[in-house]
C-alpha cells in the first residue's frame, strides 16, 4: 500500500526535523558549559540553561467592559495584554492568573503610579492578615498551615508596598493566592525585596509603571549530563516551591515612550552586595520558559531600551 504525503505534510515534517537538528546542536553547545550559562555575553554560574528564543504576540485579552469600576481598573492594569487567559482572577488593585496544580500564581500583573505607591497614613500593613482566597475551589487553595514549620516566608508577588492608595488594596496583597514559598532571609526579606523597591523607586521618573511577576520552575543539569525540572512541595496541599521567579517591568513617561526591564532571580539565598542588573534576562527567554507572553500591545519602535540597552 502506497502512502502519498501531501506537500503540507511533507513542510511540516522538513520543519520539525530541521528543529529537532538545531536543538542538538543548541544543546550540545550548552552541555559544555556544565550548568553555566552566558546571558548578554556574561557567564553567570550555577544557573540552568536560558536559551533565547524570538518574540511572539500574546493572547487577546477578554472585554472587561462591564461598567464596574473593578472592571475599568482591570482594563487599565492590563491594557498592554494579558501574559495568558488562564484561571483570571482580578482585584481591586491587581490581576492575577491561578495555577491550580502548583497552588501558587501563574503570574500576577499590576499597574504602579506615584500616589498609589506614595506613603499614606490610612493604610497599616500591621493590620493586614494572610488568608485563604475563598474564591478558589479548596482542591487548589493553599493554606496558613502549608506555610507553618515549612522553612519558607509567604512572599508576595504583588508587593504590599505597591498598594498604599487604600486600606483594602494592601490587605487583598495577603490573600494566599497572593503568595509563593520564599526563601526569607538572604532572598524575600533581602534582594527580592531591593528588587521591589527598586521597582516602586520608577514611579519617581515614569507616571505609569507595569510590572508582570510570578514563578518559575527550570531545569538544572545534574552530574549524569541530563536536566531535570526539581522542586518541593509545602503541606497536605503540597503548594510548589518555585525554583526562580521573574519580574518583567514597563515603565512609559509622559510622551509615551517606554522602557522595559525583566529579570529572573534564584529563590535561593544571595548576597546583599549581588547588583541587581546581574539577574537582567532577556524578556524573550522569560517568555519561552514561562510559557507567558508580555506586553505584547506596547509596539516595539515605542521602547526606549531593554534592560538599559537601546532597543
Amino acid at each position: 500500500m502506497t502512502t502519498r504525503l501531501g506537500v503540507k505534510t511533507i513542510l511540516t515534517f522538513g520543519a520539525g526535523w530541521i528543529a529537532n537538528s538545531a536543538y542538538q546542536v543548541i544543546h550540545s553547545k550548552q552541555s559544555q558549559t556544565s550548568g553555566s550559562i552566558v546571558i548578554d555575553g556574561r557567564i553567570v554560574k550555577n544557573r540552568p540553561a536560558l536559551p533565547i528564543f524570538g518574540v511572539v504576540s500574546a493572547a487577546t485579552p477578554y472585554d472587561t467592559n462591564t461598567g464596574s469600576d473593578v472592571a475599568t481598573r482591570v482594563s487599565q492594569i492590563m491594557q498592554h495584554g494579558f501574559p495568558s487567559l488562564d484561571n483570571i482572577r482580578s482585584f481591586d488593585d491587581y490581576v492575577l492568573s491561578y495555577d491550580r496544580r502548583n497552588k501558587v500564581a501563574n503570574w500576577v500583573f499590576e499597574h504602579l503610579t506615584p500616589d498609589g505607591v506614595k506613603h499614606n497614613e490610612a493604610v497599616d500593613r500591621s493590620k493586614c492578615d494572610f488568608k485563604e482566597d475563598l474564591s478558589i475551589h479548596p482542591y487548589f487553595r493553599s493554606t496558613n498551615e502549608d506555610y507553618k514549620y515549612s522553612g519558607y516566608d509567604r512572599g508576595h508577588l504583588a508587593a504590599a508596598g505597591n498598594h498604599k492608595a487604600h486600606q483594602k488594596h494592601c490587605e487583598q496583597t495577603f490573600l494566599l493566592s497572593n503568595m509563593a514559598p520564599q526563601v526569607g532571609r538572604g532572598f524575600n526579606r533581602d534582594s527580592w525585596n531591593r528588587l521591589e523597591r527598586h521597582v516602586r523607586k520608577l514611579t519617581k521618573t515614569y507616571q505609569n509603571v507595569y510590572v508582570c511577576t510570578g514563578p518559575m520552575y527550570l531545569a538544572q543539569k545534574e552530574s549524569d549530563g541530563k536536566s531535570y525540572v526539581k522542586y518541593e512541595v509545602i503541606g497536605k496541599n503540597m503548594v510548589s516551591v518555585p525554583t526562580h521567579f521573574f519580574k518583567v517591568v514597563v515603565a512609559e513617561d509622559s510622551n509615551r515612550n517606554f522602557i522595559m526591564e525583566s529579570y529572573v532571580m534564584p529563590n535561593a539565598v544571595i548576597s546583599d552586595d549581588t547588583p541587581l542588573t546581574n539577574f537582567m534576562v532577556k524578556p524573550e527567554t522569560i517568555e519561552k520558559l514561562s510559557g507567558l507572553l508580555f506586553f505584547d500591545r506596547v509596539a516595539r519602535d515605542k521602547l526606549k531600551s531593554i534592560n538599559g540597552k537601546k532597543a
